[in-house]
């Protein structure tokens, strides 16, 4: 069954100074500044409930729930983005996929 209310989030000084510093840093990827957002915003003294931190944040309550269960859970680490099942992608260079169209070869017949 579903637990009705969220777990405060009580942040030490240190972390919140490193949640500010990666929201509001410009080479912080957006996903990773957002969740420090949800969490700033979650630990705010009036105890927002994940709905409340989703309507404020403009994402859905289950979003805001995972994050701060992440974080509660895990810290700082558990903000970033966790490893992605199956094999890489593999991207060949651009020079390679690339075949000389006709227009190439009517040229250099010339």
């Amino acid at each position: 069954m579903p637990n009705p209310r969220a777990r405060p989030v009580i942040l030490p000084e240190a972390d919140r100074q490193a949640l500010q510093r990666l929201s509001r840093a410009s080479s912080t990827p957006q996903a990773l500044a957002f969740r420090c957002r949800l969490i700033l915003r979650a630990a705010q003294g009036d105890r927002p409930t994940n709905g409340r931190v989703a309507g404020d944040l403009s994402c859905d309550r289950h979003t805001a729930a995972t994050w701060r269960q992440r974080f509660l859970d895990h810290g700082l680490t558990g903000l970033q983005d966790r490893p992605r099942p199956g094999r890489p992608p593999v991207v060949s260079p651009p020079a390679a996929r690339r075949r000389p169209g006709p227009g190439v070869r009517a040229a250099r017949r010339r």
